[in-house]
Formats: C-alpha cells, structure tokens, sequence
C-alpha cells in the first residue's frame, strides 16, 4: 500500500485498496452519476497533462470558484500533483475580494462552475486587466471549458506525471485558502501537504467500522470539508454531494449515508423541524413525543444516569427516536460538527436518539482540527470539543486565549511575515483569538472569541456567543446577535422564527400579515421577549439582554450578514442595522 506522506498519495492508494464503483458521486437532473475510482484518476491525471501544456509549473497557483461537485475534486487532485498551489475560491465572494486574491496570488488559472461565475471573474478580468485564463465546468457555447485542459492533456500522455511527483516534498505549499475578511483585508493562509496529512491521519480514527458512505454539503472550498474528503478517501468511504442547502433533506433520505459533517446552524434547524411537527401530534402519540424529548434533552454519556434511564431509552428509541433516525436515512453512524458552538441540548438528544454528534474545533491556520470528540467511551464530554489529537500540543495563555502546536499548524499567511508573526510566537504556538479552558484535564471548552468579546460601559466582560447559543434553545427564535460594547447594558437584534411564529399566531387567532408587519406588533414582540426572559434568568445581571429589536428577514451568505460557514459577520451586521442599534440605545443615557 502506498505511504501517503503528500495529499495526491491517496490517488494510489485508493487504488491499492479502494477500487469501486463510486468513490465520488453527484446529483445531475434527478440521477446519482458515479465516478469510479479509476475513472477519477485517469481524468486527474489528463487534467495535470493539460495544466502542464499550459505552462504551469511548480508554485503557480491555479484556483476553483465552484460549488461542490466531482470536477472540484478532480482538479484539486490534478493542480496539486505537478506541484502547483490549489487557491479555493467562495462562489459568493464580492469582486474586490476577487480582485485582490488574483493580484496577490497571482491566480494564472481559474476553474468555475457556471456562466454566471464566468460572468463574475470576466468582469473583474477585464475592468483589472487580470491575465488569468477561466474555463467552466458546465458546458457553456462560447466558453472555455474544463474539458479543453483534459484534451489537450490527452495529447501529452507521453510526459511522465511521476516525475512531477517525485519533486514535491511534504513541507512543500499545497493550498492557499484566504480567509473571508471580515477585519479587513482577506489573509492567503499557507498549507503544506504535511499539514493536511496530519489531520488526515489523527481525524479518520474517530471514525468506525462499516462507515462506508457520506454525503458532503459542506462548502469544499473551506477547509473543514476539503480535510474530510481527504479523510474520506484515506478511508474508502464513498462521497456523495448533496445537490444544494435546499435539497440536503430529500438527498440524505435518497443516499442513506452513514455520516455527514455539518454547521450547527443546519442541526438547529433540524432539530426545530422536529419539535415542530411533534407539537402537531395530539393524544398518546403528543405526550409519547414530549416524554422522548425530555428524556433525550436529559443525556449523559457512558450510561451514567443510570439503568432505569437507559431502560426508558431504550422504548424511547424505538417508538420515537427510530423516526428521527429514519427522517436521516436510518443508517447514521456518527455525525461531525464544527464551525462554530454547538447547543448542548442538540448533542445530547441526538446521542440520545443514537445518531452522535461528534463536535470539533480548529481553524483554517489549523488544518483545521485541533481537538475533537470521539465515539468510544471517555473521549467525549457534552459542552466540550473533546481531546486534542495526537502529536498536537494545546495550552491556555494567561487571559485564557487557546494556543496551539503541532504539525497541523500553518507554514504563515501569503506575502505577510509581519501578520504571521503576530499569531505564532518565537515558541512556535499558534494564538487562536478563542477564549477556552481545560475540563477534567483533558477536554477542551471553548467560551467564546476574544475578539468579539465586548465591555460594557460599566467596565463588565460580555461573552455573546455563550448568551446566543442559548436564546437560540428557543423555538421561536430563528438568529440573534447580542450588542452592547460600550453601552449601559446588552441589547439584541433578533431574528424571530416566522414558520413558528405564524402557527403560534394561528392558535391565539392573531391574523398573520407579512413579516414586516408582524415584528411590528405590540403581542408578537412581548411573545419574543418572554422566551428571552427565560433564558435571561440564567445569566449575571451584568450579562442580561434589555432590550430587543426584532428584524423581518433573515441573515444569510448572499445578504452579507453571514460567513460561508454560517457564522455571525458582526461588524457588517452592526453596520447595515445602524438605526436599529441607535434606537436600542437612544434614552439608554437618560
């Protein structure tokens, strides 16, 4: 079996031991297509030949601005393996981030998935005078097209591709993936093949025996799914891409798959349809719901709430549970979450419900995992982001900030030596702008981003994360971001669940409108308050949310609001709800 020690070395060996049918596999109007694993290697290969006839070379950099889909994978592969640098580009990136990652990196090639993303980096092209090529992947009349590159490497199969292998060593720069920039200027994050392979090789152990099937909705061009489906290969597990967001539901029942990595914010929203159709129940079948939720919302690992709870679990598990299983494809095996703070009532009922959620932390500079959960007994506790993995070292700084080190750790940020110097110190730990500490000497607990923890006018710390995730336990509330640096107290911006909101309204006989309206009403802004009051109560007095103001339309990527991995973009948010943050605080001085 071939040693992998550069990430390309899964090529062979999913050759060696891996051939099949479906090592990658996506949806093309209503069809499962298959890609087998010779297939795919005979088109990385033809790919690399043709990037070759073009003139690139080792170092250059070549980017992918593409939604999930087998060709990203296969010319991921094909840039990597003459040594060339893979640059993963947002689909929904704006034209000056654009503008600036193809002047810094000095992008020769760019592959895209569609006309409109042609369109898009055209633009750019030609008001920048850029020199890239771009081909799309879809067949588009008129345009370039990634098949061109195949052919033209298809004439050249005489060139030997080991050659070119040969000459890239496991230190060497695999991917430049710049950061979202959203404190200014995007940073290029430098990846050597030895930082993914580390990763690789630490985070496949967490997964069991007879997983043999994801489904992947994760954008790949971060680094959380990119490092997966490298796992995934390393394991011989089948990729499946789910069609779209939109689609994840229906693609996970048709896929059956034994796993996925996913954002809390999906298992939230998961979780919300579920308490939602169970409200609908009536009778026996309402209370049977209710008494599974509670009982599941009441979890302990390794059986430690003892026989006569695991007893009432199991008739749980089969009367109710199964469903929720079911709903997932009913072979769920362990799911992955990471990306931002998990709910610990979400971990707890669906270990409860037999599908665990394995949560994890890390970062783009990290590879990213640096600790995470585990299935067997002991290497997992609720409200952690469990151990950290082998041959990574974590300590926390004297103002709580997480340091890290390890070969996961990046080579430095792209043409900055004077940014990367800020975050790795002489002793070679990486600071990660997270506040943590160690549970039971072992378990890593994440509190909160240093960055966005804010101070009050009185002079008192404020962590929102922690104070969001929990306002967010509510059914009603969809997103909220709490405010207040600066200020007499914290306030919030919160976005209601409408789906909720219009059933509750149609059981009190309130007439339901528009969402514009309704966020304006006197009944629906004292209902949202009350669920917040709950939850207040939990807090300091320092801590306590005061005042609220309701938003009619929810955050997203394409809005701006949100990041591609569906964390809060604090500043943009603050910026473009101006007035509504004045208003919060305008007596708040009288």
């Amino acid at each position: 079996m071939a040693e992998i020690t550069r990430v390309f070395d899964l090529l062979k060996h999913s050759l060696d031991k891996f051939k099949k049918d479906d090592l990658v596999a996506a949806k093309r109007n209503g069809e499962w297509i298959k890609y087998s694993t010779e297939y795919f290697v005979k088109q990385v290969d033809a790919l690399s030949l043709g990037l070759i006839a073009k003139g690139i070379k080792k170092g250059d950099k070549v980017a992918i601005m593409s939604p999930n889909r087998p060709e990203w994978n296969i010319c991921d592969f094909g840039i990597m393996q003459i040594g060339a640098t893979q640059v993963p580009m947002y689909p929904t990136l704006a034209e000056n981030d654009i503008k600036f990652i193809a002047k810094d990196a000095d992008i020769r090639i760019v592959f895209v998935s569609d006309k409109t993303l042609y369109e898009k980096l055209n633009t750019v092209k030609t008001r920048d005078a850029a020199n890239f090529e771009i081909y799309t992947f879809d067949e588009v009349p008129g345009l370039p097209n990634w098949e061109d590159v195949i052919a033209l490497g298809k004439e050249k199969e005489s060139v030997d591709l080991e050659e070119y292998r040969r000459e890239i060593k496991p230190e060497d720069l695999l991917t430049l993936i710049y950061t979202s920039g959203t404190t200014g200027t995007p940073k290029g994050v430098m990846l050597t093949h030895n930082n993914l392979v580390s990763n690789i090789r630490e985070s496949s152990k967490l997964y069991p025996a007879g997983f043999t099937k994801a489904i992947s909705f994760l954008p790949l061009s971060h680094v959380f799914e990119r490092m997966v489906i490298y796992m995934y290969l390393y394991l011989g597990i089948s990729i499946y891409y789910a069609q779209s967001m939109e689609t994840i539901a229906a693609d996970i029942a048709d896929v059956k798959p034994h796993g996925f990595t996913t954002v809390p914010r999906l298992l939230e929203k998961v979780y919300d349809r579920i308490v939602e159709k169970g409200s609908q129940l009536t009778g026996v079948k309402r209370k049977l719901f209710y008494w599974a939720l509670d009982l599941g919302l009441n979890y302990e690992m390794d059986g430690a709430n003892g026989p006569w709870y695991e007893c009432q679990l199991k008739i749980a598990n089969k009367l109710v549970f199964s469903k929720w299983r079911e709903a997932l494809g009913g072979n769920i095996m362990a799911i992955v979450s990471g990306g931002a703070a998990l709910q610990p009532r979400l971990a707890r009922v669906f270990w409860a419900a037999g599908m665990p959620v394995l949560e994890g932390y890390g970062l783009t500079e990290t590879s990213p995992v640096i600790n995470v959960n585990g299935l067997r007994k002991g290497e997992a506790k609720f409200t952690t982001v469990g151990r950290t993995i082998k041959d990574v070292e974590v300590k926390i700084a004297e103002d709580g900030e997480i340091l890290c080190k390890g070969p996961n750790v990046m080579k430095g940020y792209y043409n900055r030596p004077d940014l990367s110097a800020e975050v790795i110190d002489k002793d070679g730990f990486f600071h990660t702008g997270d506040i943590g500490e160690i549970v039971d000497g072992q378990y890593l607990r994440i509190t909160d981003r240093k960055k966005e923890i804010f101070k009050t006018a009185g002079g008192k710390y404020i962590a929102p994360q922690m104070l969001e995730n929990k306002f967010k336990e509510s059914i009603f509330i969809e997103q909220v971001m709490v405010i207040g640096e600066n200020q007499r107290f914290p306030a919030a911006l919160v976005l209601p669940s409408f789906a909720t909101l219009e059933k509750w309204c149609e059981r009190k006989e309130i007439p339901y409108t528009t969402n514009e309206e309704m966020v304006k009403d006197p009944q629906i802004i004292e209902k949202i308050w009350s669920e917040m009051e709950k939850f207040n109560q939990e807090f300091g007095n320092w801590e306590r949310v005061k005042k609220i103001e309701l938003l009619p339309v929810e955050w997203s990527i394409d809005g701006g609001e949100l990041t591609p991995k569906l964390s809060l973009r604090r500043k943009a948010i603050l910026e473009k709800y101006k007035s509504q943050v004045e208003k919060l605080y305008k007596n708040a001085n009288e």
